[in-house]
């Protein structure tokens, strides 16, 4: 199925494996100085019960949320980045797997993404991030549009709205041109590969800058019979592929981004100014004469901030590379019915484009 997949080491939260110098925080001592002390650079140890952090991070944002008052969507992305910068000095104890405090959680990416560390410190944020990325992974997740379970590995985006895949499968049944090849950029946990499999395309070459992606497919390919038909690839969009395809299938991230991005589902929420420029130039060199493009996008960025540009749009305007064959929009429902959303995301619709090559004069 793949080459060198089992060279490829897993992408892990940071941990500490020397001794250190923190604060031990224990439950009857002064959460708000404590807090003080993280927010000025000192690190936190958390002592006795797991739900000692809980109460430390909790203070933690009352803080933060006092002096981050602005609620625009900027506002809030640098009181994001405040709390994570200071929360990730609040610390657990890891000791043979497990968590040095009583009543924390048991998950098993301690064991499978650091078995050769028998001791060290991990962030508290971290650890609520593996706990719940490993309950997501044992439980599964229920794509309808493939009638499927998928169990995504730690670190890799997985949907939590459908309505994407709703209008994807919308389009796919609809198809009726070649099958024989396609190429899906930024893979995540392979529902847009497993769609095209089980719509009768023989040959996927599915390819992802994030290492865990390609973990996790690999595996799930394997679960569910998939292997023989999907070639997986870490690299930077078309990095190492050598395929014409009949359809390129790219459901990039919505929002640009206005801070450095870090590896893994960072990458997955928001991009670069040149990702879409390069995508669009490399994609002409992998279509077919009569290969389509098919985006799945959202007007996400221009909800939220009406000065932001539409990079698809702009690429049709500005180049004379593809022409627009199709353009679908659906609303984004809320993912839960209970929930009852009052945000900028109410007018958030999700867009299926497909382009095709200009013909040449």
């Amino acid at each position: 199925m793949n080459k060198d997949l089992q060279s490829i080491q897993a992408d892990r939260p940071n941990i500490i494996t020397t001794e250190i110098e923190a604060i031990s925080f224990y439950r009857k001592m002064d959460t708000k100085a404590t807090v003080e002390e993280m927010i000025a650079g000192k690190y936190v140890l958390v002592e006795e019960f797991y739900s000692n952090g809980l109460q430390v991070l909790n203070e933690l944002k009352r803080n933060l949320l006092l002096k981050h008052k602005d609620k625009s969507f900027q506002g809030q992305r640098d009181y994001r980045a405040a709390f994570r910068k200071a929360s990730h000095r609040l610390l657990l104890k890891v000791k043979d797997n497990k968590l040095m405090v009583k009543k924390s959680p048991d998950f098993g990416w301690l064991e499978l993404l650091y078995p050769d560390t028998s001791e060290f410190y991990v962030s508290f944020p971290d650890v609520q991030g593996m706990n719940s990325s490993w309950q997501w992974y044992k439980k599964g997740i229920e794509i309808k549009t493939l009638n499927l379970t998928l169990h995504p590995f730690y670190g890799t985006y997985f949907p939590t709205r459908f309505d994407h895949l709703k209008l994807f499968d919308k389009w796919l049944k609809r198809y009726d041109g070649a099958k024989d090849n396609a190429i899906e950029i930024g893979v995540g946990s392979g529902v847009l590969s497993f769609q095209l499999i089980q719509n009768g395309f023989e040959n996927i070459f599915a390819t992802d800058i994030n290492k865990n992606a390609i973990i996790g497919v690999s595996q799930e390919s394997k679960r569910l019979g998939f292997e023989d038909k999907i070639t997986l690839n870490h690299g930077d969009l078309f990095e190492n592929c050598d395929v014409k395809a009949d359809v390129i299938v790219f459901n990039p991230p919505w929002l640009r981004a206005k801070h450095t991005l870090e590896e893994g589902i960072d990458k997955a929420m928001y991009y670069e100014e040149e990702l879409f420029p390069r995508f669009f130039e490399q994609a002409q060199k992998h279509l077919s004469p009569e290969g389509k493009i098919v985006l799945i996008f959202s007007n996400l960025a221009q909800v939220v901030d009406e000065e932001s540009t539409h990079p698809i749009i702009e690429e049709l305007q500005k180049n004379n590379r593809f022409r627009k064959e199709l353009h679908l929009k659906r609303d984004v429902r809320a993912s839960s019915r209970r929930t009852k959303r009052r945000d900028s995301r109410d007018n958030e619709k999700v867009e299926l484009w497909v382009l095709a090559p200009k013909e040449k004069k």
